[in-house]
């Protein structure tokens, strides 16, 4: 089948469901059964939480080559009553029997991205289901129990296949192992669109965790049919790791772009750090002097884009293991110095990590950048705001599509390979130690105006997260365009190696124009991510969601409530 037709036509089917308005509530994901689930929890009386977490577990039914019961993610959170905002650390850890040579061979080599990617060895200790049970606890109104009800149902009585399950399949279906390919390709033929599927290991699964909560999971006998599936494959988990993994409630980080505050999670998170630098650094160009479809706004994105993620790859990682100059990073003459490389005449080649050190008043030492050319990675965003105008964004993931490609027998879930988030050589900011947390792009984000709120969003793709948060809220904010139409706006995706990745509908002439300034391309335009996203309009109350065409998710507003309890 051509899936370049099945996505064109799947893409117009969709639109309708993509955008939406609301008055008394928002919810918005990259799956429409998960979408409906939490706007379900909110027509009935439950908060942004409540819903965020409903449709988590959701995802983890209808969505499990991107996320689940063995993933890791951020949840930021804003009460609008306190006025306060937390972060919901929930990211993955490295176990402690990990060896910081794990991913070179005998001879010192860097061990393939697949064969380091698809073994037990590249699991972490997965964060998100306590995270989802904490932010519960501090921050939600229901039980858990009813909130995972739902992924229940779609689990047990099944739902449609749809074309990016399909997709998914069809591209990353070598990845998965022995149980893996007997739910997503049964008898040897692969899943795909229209096929009714449940994963009735899955619903036992849930079923355990609605009666005994999450430390099924952490203590009990999920974890150990984790551990058992790892150790049978020489993993390094165990059951102690599980039991001594943490969930932290953080403080987000933000900064100033133009009248906007931004706020994300920080450290060992990158992705918030990023985004406000680049931000700052394409401030003092007022990329909106440039029409949204000139070379000029491309040309100062990808250099943008350059300059932080040489930044990002040299300096962050788990600050309990590395130094991190945030002050550096985002004072205003640092980011002068950065915009001076910026020179209107070529792709610049002096183009590297600075050095923010001495801005904050330290002699280390500047930091060291390799040129690689990233493989993406997938994950999945959703978010919801509830009519008391308290906020919950996620980013979730199990690392790659399929992630390991390890499901666990018996209990129908894909575990992580987050430990490649984790440069693969030794004795580098973000390489791999015993209970060390990777590097991580995740960037749940919202964005606040004269102290209020006024937008939310988030995307996945791994490294591409930074291009495409950027990039869409430069589109919302200094385009002033329509949510969705910002997230449709052609994206682009430049990091340290040498090519630039775009996205259908940049045209050939920017392409061109960029590529006598020294630039290249990839030969074939390419899916950067997929934005959710919620514009909260504080001057009529209205809430206008969006999802993004490159997956069939939707947003759903709440116009209508109900004293009827949810579940």
């Amino acid at each position: 089948m051509d899936m370049k037709n099945v996505y064109k036509n799947q893409k117009t089917k969709d639109l309708n469901q993509q955008r939406a308005m609301g008055k008394y509530g928002m919810v918005a994901s990259a799956m429409n059964e998960a979408t409906e689930v939490g706007a379900e929890v909110l027509r009935k009386g439950g908060n942004a939480m409540d819903a965020v977490v409903a449709v988590q577990f959701a995802l983890s039914v209808v969505e499990p080559y991107n996320t689940g019961i063995g993933a890791s993610g951020f949840i930021i959170h804003y009460d609008n009553k306190s006025k306060q905002m937390k972060v919901i650390n929930g990211h993955s850890q490295a176990p402690k029997g990990i060896t910081k040579d794990m991913f070179v061979d005998n001879e010192g080599n860097i061990i393939p991205h697949f064969h380091r990617s698809t073994v037990a060895s590249s699991v972490a200790i997965p964060g998100i289901i306590k995270a989802m049970d904490t932010a519960l606890r501090e921050f939600g109104t229901m039980s858990l129990d009813k909130l995972i009800e739902p992924a229940v149902q779609l689990a047990e009585n099944g739902f449609t296949v749809n074309w990016h399950w399909q997709e998914a399949i069809e591209k990353l279906g070598h990845r998965l192992g022995d149980d893996g390919r007997r739910f997503f390709i049964p008898e040897g033929k692969p899943l795909v669109e229209g096929d009714w599927v449940t994963n009735t290991n899955l619903a036992k699964t849930l079923r355990i965790l609605q009666k005994q909560g999450v430390k099924a999971l952490y203590e009990g006998e999920i974890g150990k049919a984790i551990v058992d599936t790892l150790q049978k494959m020489d993993g390094i988990m165990n059951i102690e790791d599980l039991n001594q993994y943490e969930v932290k409630i953080e403080e987000p980080i933000t900064g100033k772009y133009k009248q906007y505050e931004i706020a994300a999670p920080g450290p060992p998170n990158a992705g918030g750090l990023s985004v406000i630098q680049m931000l700052k650094i394409l401030e003092g160009f007022q990329i909106e002097k440039h029409n949204i479809s000139s070379w000029e706004k491309y040309y100062l994105l990808s250099e943008a884009m350059r300059l932080t993620s040489a930044d990002k790859l040299a300096y962050l990682a788990d600050p309990e293991f590395a130094d991190i100059p945030i002050e550096g990073l985002l004072h205003d003459d640092y980011i002068k110095e950065r915009q001076n490389l910026i020179n209107w005449k070529a792709r610049n080649p002096l183009i590297d990590c600075g050095n923010p050190w001495p801005y904050q008043g330290s002699s280390n030492k500047k930091g060291e950048v390799k040129a690689i050319q990233t493989t993406g990675g997938e994950t999945t965003h959703f978010t919801a705001v509830d009519r008391w105008g308290n906020i919950a964004a996620c980013t979730s993931s199990i690392e790659h599509v399929m992630g390991s490609g390890i499901m666990v027998p018996g209990y129908g879930f894909l575990l992580n390979n987050d430990l490649t988030d984790f440069w693969p050589e030794p004795q580098r900011t973000n390489s791999i130690e015993p209970k060390k947390f990777a590097s991580s792009s995740k960037t749940p984000t919202i964005v606040f105006k004269d102290g209020k709120p006024v937008l939310t969003l988030g995307s996945p793709g791994g490294p591409t997260i930074l291009s495409s948060v950027s990039q869409v809220l430069i589109n919302i904010l200094d385009y002033k365009m329509d949510v969705k139409d910002a997230i449709e706006e052609p994206r682009i995706y430049n990091s340290t190696g040498p090519y630039i990745w775009w996205e259908e509908g940049l045209s050939k002439e920017i392409r061109d124009k960029l590529g006598k300034m020294g630039f290249e391309f990839l030969e074939n335009a390419k899916t950067i991510g997929n934005v959710q996203a919620i514009l909260i309009d504080q001057e009529n109350g209205n809430l206008y969601g969006a999802a993004d065409s490159s997956r069939p998710g939707s947003a759903i507003g709440i116009n209508n409530v109900t004293s009827k309890k949810f579940g």
